[in-house]
């Protein structure tokens, strides 16, 4: 499959405009309705898929075919992150209207670190053949896991790293809007907003190692990997609050996702040096675990309404009072008459 320097440049620039425009319709903290959640999931939905018909018409059946076998990984795995992300919110009780910019700065972050991954998986993969059993081998281990802990859950307080960030940057007890820094009597310290942040962008990078080795299973074109991972990301805000009061509802989804890589473990295992399994199989196959473990699930909790994860009693944080806010110093104003006062100085 051949993609020219062009094609690259043109889908990134779409990336960053598609960003963009997010950015601007949520310049405004709210808090994201349904509604407004399914719109958009709807419009990065049909993105990914117009897209994959692109590959399918230009370069072939085969190659659109792993275009939508990765796609659908990457976009299944993702809703497992979606819960994590519910999680995380609700331990820190962080204000649904600040939710999005969190998010927003996630899924940029996530987009540049899966892009050093995979640009590094290709690299070993070119080099390094025999990386693919370590892989196959990881996603295997990963699946059985993912079964024997499905009823396990993120616990933030045990986090290390966020245990790290809180006793290394100084951190108010306040969210102040959607700030990620502020200025309190000269010293910048960092938001609860930032925290979180460094939480949910932590959680990304350990299911990348996930989901990478897995779309590699399906495709060998890095263009693949990449705008398939790129277009099933792009969503996952939308998608964020679409499901998060949906959690409990996916009671099978986890145990659907764990066959998914055990499949695809299977996959790259046999293609080193016994059997190329077709990718309209793998499609099929990755189609109707998810189908049925989803369809599964909503059966079995049929009748259950929308219901937000809990928040703590007592919880860690609270927002800051207008008092509060208006006392700050400005940010970027005082360090720059900071430095001015002490060139006056000098």
């Amino acid at each position: 499959m051949h993609t020219p320097l062009w094609l690259w440049l043109a889908v990134l620039a779409f990336i960053i405009v598609m960003l963009a425009i997010d950015l601007v319709a949520h310049r405004k903290a709210h808090v994201i309705g349904v509604r407004e959640a399914a719109t958009w999931s709807a419009v990065w939905v049909t993105l990914g898929v117009g897209f994959g018909a692109i590959i399918w018409a230009v370069w072939g059946a085969e190659f659109g075919q792993q275009y939508f076998a990765g796609y659908l990984i990457e976009k299944s795995l993702a809703v497992d992150n979606v819960f994590v992300w519910a999680i995380i919110f609700a331990h820190f009780a962080v204000p649904a209207q600040f939710q999005h910019r969190v998010l927003f700065l996630g899924v940029l972050g996530a987009l540049i670190f899966r892009g050093i991954f995979i640009a590094g998986g290709a690299v070993l993969i070119a080099n390094f053949s025999w990386v693919l059993y370590i892989f196959a081998a990881f996603l295997l281990y990963t699946g059985f896991r993912m079964i024997r802990q499905r009823d396990e859950h993120l616990n933030p307080d045990q986090s290390k790293v966020l245990r790290a960030f809180r006793r290394f940057v100084p951190m108010t007890d306040t969210f102040h809007g959607q700030r990620l820094l502020v200025r309190k009597g000269g010293l910048i310290m960092a938001t609860p907003l930032l925290a979180v942040l460094v939480l949910i962008e932590t959680t990304d990078i350990v299911f990348a190692v996930d989901s990478i080795p897995a779309i590699f299973a399906v495709t060998d074109e890095v263009f693949l990997v990449f705008t398939a991972n790129a277009f099933a990301i792009l969503g996952l805000r939308a998608m964020y609050f679409l499901l998060a009061d949906l959690i409990h509802r996916f009671v099978y989804l986890k145990i659907g996702l764990a066959l998914i890589l055990i499949w695809v473990g299977i996959k790259m295992m046999l293609k080193i040096d016994v059997f190329y399994i077709p990718t309209a199989i793998s499609l099929a196959v990755i189609t109707a675990v998810l189908a049925v473990s989803v369809v599964a699930s909503l059966r079995a909790t049929r009748g259950q309404e929308r219901q937000g994860l809990p928040t703590p009693a007592d919880p860690p944080f609270r927002v800051a009072t207008a008092e509060e806010d208006a006392a700050l110093d400005p940010l970027w104003r005082a360090r720059s008459e900071a430095s001015a006062d002490e060139f006056e100085k000098s």
